[in-house]
């Protein structure tokens, strides 16, 4: 198991400083610290909505909701702080509050009930999306300075405290997933429910649990994209869960459960936004960004496929390909 992390991981890190390699010849600009920085700035909320959809997906669920439930947060943020007069950090925890229930009652209908959660996430998706207009009066509600500080580079770094933040949630994530009874029995879940079930493993508690979990890490996003925009913007988060799944995906999260990295799921995001950057600068249009995106998830997806009936790591796969397999 350790040799096909491993394998995985260094596959996603070639993949990441290929593309960095690559832009940097086409855009003499790319190679800066500017850049760079701008970049690591930029992904944090990605980068924790993915760690909380690295569980999801590995459980078999999915969770579409997460893009409405983070314009939500961010509109209770940004109400919080302009008109109640609250500081930070009881915003925060109000954000996160909100998105735990989100994440409860999106797990709580999904697993008792015996829902298929992207039902149940869809619909979230759009209550969650109709109380940030509603909350918000449908109006942007600007904060200012008193939130804009996570998102701004710290002195002698040149990445911001949402940054540094996202890193250590997946470095917990991670050690979350390996190490602890959440994450074993979120794999065991996801490889096989009933066997886990026939096992004495209780199924339902954990798989609710993954979907607050989630829930909570959408409204800790919240707060760090309310902060970069400085500002509280109902329609905030759209598309989110799409690129969250993708980044996922991409880091080798299968899609059928039982399977996954949270620590290669940050390196999707930022095989995502190293694109999105890239393709930027090199001066690519909108319609053509989506396409080359589109076409990572899809080989991503492909790649997925392959996994379940080839099996091994990425270096196995060689060997099939080159090997005394592939000459027989």
């Amino acid at each position: 198991m350790k040799k096909k992390w491993l394998g995985d991981f260094v596959v996603m890190l070639l993949i990441w400083v290929g593309l960095i390699v690559l832009f940097g010849m086409l855009s003499e600009h790319f190679l800066s610290a500017r850049t760079l920085g701008s970049l690591a700035n930029r992904i944090p909320s990605l980068t924790v909505i993915a760690v909380g959809m690295t569980f999801v997906l590995i459980i078999g669920g999915i969770d579409l909701s997460v893009g409405s439930v983070m314009g939500l947060c961010g509109a209770l943020v940004g109400l919080a702080m302009v008109d109640w007069e609250w500081g930070l950090f009881p915003a925060l925890l109000l954000s996160m509050a909100v998105g735990l229930i989100a994440g409860a009652v999106n797990g709580g209908v999904s697993v008792y009930l015996k829902i298929p959660s992207f039902i149940v996430t869809l619909g979230m998706l759009e209550i969650a999306r109709g109380l940030a207009y509603m909350t918000t009066d449908s109006q942007t509600k600007y904060i200012g300075s008193s939130v804009e500080s996570i998102s701004q580079p710290m002195g002698g770094i040149g990445v911001s405290l949402a940054f540094v933040l996202a890193i250590l949630l997946v470095a917990a994530g991670q050690i979350l997933l390996n190490r602890m009874v959440l994450g074993r029995k979120s794999i065991a879940i996801g490889t096989n429910e009933s066997a886990a079930s026939l096992a004495g493993i209780e199924t339902r508690f954990p798989r609710v649990l993954v979907f607050a979990l989630i829930g909570a890490l959408t409204g800790l996003a919240a707060v760090f994209y309310t902060s970069r925009l400085g500002s509280a913007d109902p329609n905030a988060g759209v598309g989110m869960e799409l690129s969250a799944i993708a980044a996922v995906v991409i880091g080798g999260t299968s899609l059928m459960g039982g399977r996954g990295s949270v620590v290669n799921s940050f390196f999707g995001v930022l095989i995502i936004a190293t694109l999105e950057a890239g393709l930027a600068q090199v001066g690519a249009s909108e319609p053509l960004k989506r396409v080359v995106t589109g076409s990572v998830i899809v080989v991503a997806v492909i790649i997925d496929a392959w996994k379940h009936r080839v099996g091994g790591s990425p270096l196995d796969w060689l060997k099939t390909l080159f090997g005394k397999d592939a000459e027989k």
